[in-house]
């Protein structure tokens, strides 16, 4: 790793990027309350509480809608450690550094004051809290959905809401495509730390990653047209087939009627 901290050190995101992939996909097929509903269910039903995330106003209906994901992830058998390293500690990093500034420039009563005449107000910190509160909650609803329904189901949920072809086939070529770019790249970074002796130049490991970032480039550009042409021989036609078909039961009713309820109280106690 002191030898080529670069290349290691990139080929160990890569491997990582892959290894989360893999753990989605087990949760997906682990036996939780979100995996016993229909996908279109967990769609729709998680889409409305974003929507009603998106549209409260108040700080303390937005952190009883994320303490209610964090239920929900639980019961999903979604560890919230991994929510933690994965989503809140990440949105919080982001988030905060957007939020910040509020504290400062929004006007309302001083709680405290700097020198140069800088004062955090009561209403910039309730406006920083309420952004940072509405995004990790979001962000973590979205992430459940993804961790407990197979991409495939969520393609296909979308298509049958009637969204466009074109767009169902765009998310779905970009899904695959991620996957095989990261791997062509950790076999590059691979290969290519095999073949170091001792620690490179900074002026040679510049140049490297120049020349990598172009060959990869040049390869996707090879691997989309490949990948276009299997997926035409293949049948591929723009329509996501999975071998399992859709079907309302009693539990799915229940289901949506739930999300949909829970979203419209937060949205009306929200207001």
């Amino acid at each position: 790793m002191k030898r080529s901290g670069f290349i290691a050190s990139t080929t160990v995101g890569f491997t990582r990027a892959l290894s989360h992939a893999l753990m989605s996909e087990e949760i997906a097929r682990q036996r939780g309350l979100l995996q016993a509903l229909d996908a279109r269910v967990r769609v729709i039903g998680l889409f409305a509480l974003v929507v009603a995330v998106t549209l409260s106003r108040r700080l303390a209906v937005v952190l009883a809608l994320f303490v209610g994901a964090a239920i929900l992830a639980v019961l999903s058998k979604v560890s919230l450690g991994t929510l933690a390293k994965r989503v809140w500690l990440v949105v919080l990093a982001f988030t905060g550094v957007i939020a910040l500034p509020a504290m400062f420039v929004t006007p309302g009563d001083p709680i405290a004051t700097f020198a140069g005449g800088l004062h955090i107000t009561t209403q910039g910190l309730m406006t920083a809290a309420l952004l940072i509160a509405r995004v990790e909650t979001a962000v973590t609803f979205t992430t459940v959905l993804i961790l407990c329904t197979p991409w495939a189901h969520v393609l296909k949920a979308l298509h049958s809401f009637r969204l466009p072809r074109e767009v169902t086939t765009m998310l779905a070529m970009t899904h695959r495509y991620v996957f095989l770019l990261v791997e062509t790249a950790s076999q590059m970074f691979e290969s290519r730390h095999s073949r170091t002796v001792g620690r490179l130049p900074r002026a040679e490991q510049r140049r490297m990653v120049a020349r990598s970032a172009g060959v990869l480039l040049s390869k996707s550009i090879d691997l989309g047209n490949d990948v276009y042409l299997a997926m035409q021989a293949r049948g591929f036609r723009g329509e996501v087939r999975i071998l399992s078909d859709f079907s309302m039961k009693p539990r799915d009713y229940a289901g949506l009627l739930a999300f949909l309820c829970a979203g419209t109280l937060a949205i009306w106690m929200g207001r």
